[in-house]
């Protein structure tokens, strides 16, 4: 994947995108940690430089929910969207309702090419739910 986006093999890199394909949704703190357990001299700021390329490079996808920092995940390029908790803060997947492209068709795209579209869905997991 790494040679396919024309970025070098190296540990750092394989570590983080494997954390990102092992943890969904992660956070930095997460990847990072995930990250020292195989690799205990890698800095914050490699892991932090590391996410910025594979993002760059579309190989992880950077999503930002309202009041939430930011959460890196490998499913990437099919315009999928989130649904996220209100109570606990987890985040999953919810495929396009209408399909891929059709979501990319806006009654108005002010002249944009638009290539992404971003739905956040709200609520309550079924385990807060419960505790309620």
């Amino acid at each position: 994947m790494l040679r396919r986006a024309d970025l070098y093999v190296t540990r750092p890199r394989l570590a983080v995108l494997a954390a990102v394909h092992q943890h969904a949704h992660a956070d930095t703190e997460s990847i990072f940690e995930a990250v020292r357990d195989g690799l205990p001299a890698v800095s914050r700021q490699a892991v932090y430089d590391v996410l910025h390329a594979l993002t760059a490079a579309r190989l992880v996808r950077r999503i930002e929910p309202a009041g939430s920092v930011a959460r890196y995940e490998a499913r990437v390029g099919d315009n999928h969207h989130h649904v996220v908790c209100r109570g606990c803060g987890a985040i999953a997947d919810v495929d396009c309702a209408v399909g891929d492209v059709p979501c990319l068709t806006a009654a108005d795209d002010h002249g944009f090419a638009i290539d992404e579209a971003e739905v956040v869905y709200w609520g309550r997991c079924p385990e807060c739910r419960a505790n309620t």
